[in-house]
């Protein structure tokens, strides 16, 4: 997989180097032209665990950015709002994550959206703590987590 997505920038580079112009757009050209050319050769190329990966990659960015942009909405809601909606509250989560990266991945990206912190992993690696300022139900807040951000991501990464 690795391989193939080096590849795939390479023929991003190659198609900037034969258009002749050196910007954003055309490299995101030319990295949906070596994608696309990557697929039509899959069958000599073997591997197609890649053209599985990519999809999923692209739907867990949108869906983080959805995230984002909710909770950025929320937290401001509260804080131009006379009243205080918040219901702060630690809760502990268990992982399904095997990995360092896996376990740090997750836990920065819950960093990343606001409202919510991730404080601790416990010894085990098992456990994920997490400070939210918005705890109405904190099953219904695990739920969101394991199968909202955390099961989109290890799907991306295994």
């Amino acid at each position: 997989m690795k391989n193939q997505f080096l590849l795939n920038i390479l023929l991003a580079i190659a198609w900037i180097l034969l258009t002749g112009e050196v910007t954003a757009e055309n490299f995101i050209e030319g990295v949906i032209i070596g994608y696309l050319i990557l697929w039509i050769s899959k069958s000599a190329l073997g591997g197609k665990k890649y053209f599985r990966k990519i999809p999923k990659a692209i739907s867990f960015f949108f869906y983080f950015i959805k995230e984002l942009i909710v909770a950025n909405l929320k937290v401001a809601f509260d804080i131009i709002t006379p009243k205080d909606y918040m219901k702060p509250g630690i809760v502990a989560v268990t992982l399904d994550t095997e990995t360092d990266m896996e376990i740090t991945l997750l836990a920065n990206l819950i960093t990343l959206t606001p409202g919510t912190l991730s404080l601790d992993v416990s010894k085990d690696k098992k456990v994920l703590y997490i400070h939210t300022l918005y705890l109405d139900n904190p099953e219904k807040f695990r739920n969101e987590i394991k199968s909202g951000i955390e099961k989109r991501l290890l799907e991306v990464l295994r």
